[in-house]
């Protein structure tokens, strides 16, 4: 066997950050930068108004109140406005451009505002400035907005979009493969035959892969032998960046992923020293990632978990591949016979009050008993040796 810490650093020693694409703004959350973001234009691009109220020259509120001829009134995204001499003030709403001279607004709510009469009274004092938003205040051409390696949310495309940006240059999300085989699984839900059951693990990791960010490509369900198998992996290399299969890593007779994938690809065949999870593969169809998972359920989940969701967000250009471990209080014992395996326990519950989380088991632990995984909502973690009393204190990795 071999550490998972091994295996990973084999895994994402081989995979690659995908080429960065050119991606409308529309679609960029959640993507991550690829190059270096330099404002080209001023944010904002003119003096404006943050307040609807009066534009004046703030030396002639000294003394207030007093009264002010009004020489117009200014709308956002007015073309032309007046210009405001010393003794007048121009209406002016939100958003709009300070007109020439002015350099303070007072607001609505500190005027009255006589229309017949065309005048203004101004019940208080202003500095130069006041609720003036001024040209480049928030961005200027030159700035550097945000590096190659930031994670884009709505935020992000509102500055890169007030800028006159229309596309970001991205790392793609990558377009995952999903495959699982063997003749023993069905899809669909009529009556089962002796010694079928239902494959469940393609439509969990093509969630898994949604969940994570990514495009899940559906590569269907394939029987055990060479040909179909040769050809779903080979299909699956011409149309998708990343391949996930489920089933035929372990050691058995009828198990025909090892043998072609042997042939058609450069693979490596582990043992982990995890429980579950301990068989998994990996390796290259040309240059496309194949990760080879365990059959069964919970060992599938486990499995894209702790190797093959890291290596995805890898490629997609993240920095931060692994999910956080915290502390938490467990409810129950905690603690296995040796067996030189860590275990990764499913867990529910969550963080309280104070943002400390607390665990309790999630129903059964076997590799087969996937209704505890789809309860969990974390992964304690048991290495060999640990025994951990109810109350104490454990490791997590949250799911949620």
């Amino acid at each position: 066997m071999i550490s998972l810490e091994d295996a990973r650093r084999h895994v994402l020693d081989r995979v690659k950050v995908l080429p960065a694409v050119s991606t409308p703004l529309i679609d960029c959350a959640g993507m991550v930068l690829a190059v270096d973001l330099v404002a080209t234009e001023s944010v904002p691009p003119f003096a404006n108004t943050a307040m609807d109220g009066f534009a004046v020259v703030a030396a002639d509120t000294t003394g207030a109140p007093l009264t002010l001829d009004v020489v117009g009134t200014i709308a956002a995204g007015a073309a032309t406005y007046p210009a405001v001499n010393s003794g007048e003030a121009a209406r002016i709403m939100t958003g709009a451009p300070m007109p020439p001279g002015a350099d303070a607004v007072v607001m609505v709510e500190r005027t009255t505002y006589d229309e017949a009469a065309s005048t203004v009274e101004v019940e208080i004092e202003v500095e130069a400035g006041n609720h003036v938003r001024n040209a480049g205040e928030d961005v200027q051409p030159g700035d550097l907005i945000f590096r190659a390696g930031t994670l884009l949310r709505a935020g992000h495309a509102g500055v890169m979009a007030s800028i006159g940006a229309t596309n970001a240059s991205v790392s793609p999300r990558p377009r995952v493969g999903v495959v699982s085989t063997g003749d023993e699984l069905v899809d669909g839900g009529g009556p089962l035959l002796p010694g079928q059951i239902r494959d469940s693990n393609r439509r969990t990791l093509l969630d898994l892969v949604a969940e994570a960010g990514f495009v899940g490509i559906d590569l269907g369900l394939v029987p055990d032998t060479e040909e179909a198998i040769t050809a779903a992996f080979l299909d699956g290399a011409e149309c998708c960046d990343a391949i996930i299969s489920s089933g035929g890593v372990s050691m058995g007779a009828f198990d025909y992923v090892k043998v072609v994938l042997d042939r058609i690809a450069d693979m490596s065949w582990m043992q982990i020293a995890i429980k579950p999870a301990k068989p998994f593969a990996f390796g290259v169809v040309g240059d496309v990632p194949v990760f080879g998972l365990p059959g069964n359920p919970v060992s599938s989940m486990v499995s894209f978990e702790l190797m093959a969701r890291p290596a995805l967000r890898k490629m997609a250009g993240h920095a931060d591949w692994f999910r956080p471990m915290l502390k938490a209080t467990t409810e129950i014992a905690l603690g296995h016979r040796p067996d030189s395996k860590t275990h990764y326990l499913r867990m529910e519950g969550g963080p309280d009050e104070n943002g400390r989380w607390k665990v309790r088991s999630a129903g059964g632990q076997g590799s087969h008993q996937l209704t505890a995984m789809a309860r969990a909502t974390a992964l304690a973690v048991v290495p060999d040796g640990l025994s951990v009393p109810a109350g104490g204190e454990c490791e997590i990795i949250p799911l949620v």
